[in-house]
């Protein structure tokens, strides 16, 4: 008794089977697509969220003490991103370094010193394209 399969069997099977196939091909790969897009949002530099710090507010010119400014690197969700170039820029004074490399927690260290009497007004900028949102205004005398 040799009977062959119904054709309409074997046809509902392979139906089937594709329409498989195409689920778990559209599953896989929509999920990988997620996550390489969020892990490039995740490394994309805020000028909102990114913060920067300065003590003393006030120094004197030609000082032993530089001014100590701290930037933090943070993305739109606030999390911190490390391995950033972060460049400053002042209308008065001088840095030891003007560029500088952001850890792991996102932050980077910069000192300013100045020779003249006046305000700083600093701003930054990150890998050459984000300039950050917020600027200090650091007062010489």
């Amino acid at each position: 008794m040799n009977k062959k399969p119904d054709r309409n069997f074997v046809s509902l099977i392979m139906i089937f089977f594709l329409a498989f196939g195409l689920f778990i091909t559209i599953t896989t790969f929509n999920r990988q697509i997620a996550t390489l897009t969020r892990a490039k949002e995740e490394l994309l530099p805020s000028s909102e969220t990114s913060l920067m710090f300065a003590w003393p507010l006030t120094a004197k010119v030609n000082s032993a003490s530089p001014v100590e400014i701290n930037v933090f690197i943070r993305n739109a969700n606030n999390s911190p991103i490390g391995s950033k170039k972060v460049t400053l820029t002042s209308t008065l004074g001088e840095f030891q370094q003007a560029s500088q490399t952001t850890d792991k927690s996102g932050k980077s260290t910069f000192y300013l010193t100045s020779s003249l009497i006046g305000l700083a007004e600093v701003t930054g900028i990150v890998d050459d394209q984000t300039e950050l949102k917020q600027k200090i205004t650091i007062k010489f005398e």
